[in-house]
């Protein structure tokens, strides 16, 4: 199981990612766009063009990012979420429904478009987490 920080920049993620890559000497290895993903028809036209989701690698460090949920930000309340990924679906589904234990479901664990399952969650003491389940290739 991997564990990766995942970072929200409320419509500044491609700036703040860039920036980071000046500095580190790191690279956006990923970069996927609200526009022409399922989540397109669920956010307000002008939100189409932010980021979904990227990775960014420096080195030996990994980190993914996204411009987050359309609204105001940032409150300090949802600028970070640890993400695990697994391709053990008996692990993912343990470790989800443990770390789910006493805290709030904010997502169940459902079938993904780009393949596995995912599903979001803040466990009992405001951590919020991201579990993707990669299908078995």
């Amino acid at each position: 199981m991997q564990l990766y920080p995942y970072l929200f920049f409320h419509g500044r993620c491609e700036e703040a990612l860039n920036f980071y890559a000046s500095i580190l000497n790191g690279e956006i290895v990923g970069l996927s766009r609200v526009a022409g993903s399922p989540m397109e028809k669920r956010v307000p036209e002008a939100n189409r063009n932010d980021v979904m989701h990227a990775t960014f690698v420096a080195g030996d460090m990994t980190f993914m990012a996204s411009d987050g949920r359309p609204g105001p930000g940032p409150d300090g309340d949802d600028d970070i979420a640890l993400s695990l990924a697994t391709s053990n679906a008996d692990e993912g589904e343990l470790v989800f429904a443990s770390l789910s234990e006493g805290g709030k479901v904010d997502q169940p664990l459902e079938e993904a478009f780009w393949g596995g399952r995912f599903g979001t969650l803040t466990d009992k003491f405001g951590v919020q987490w991201m579990l993707s389940i990669h299908a078995n290739d």
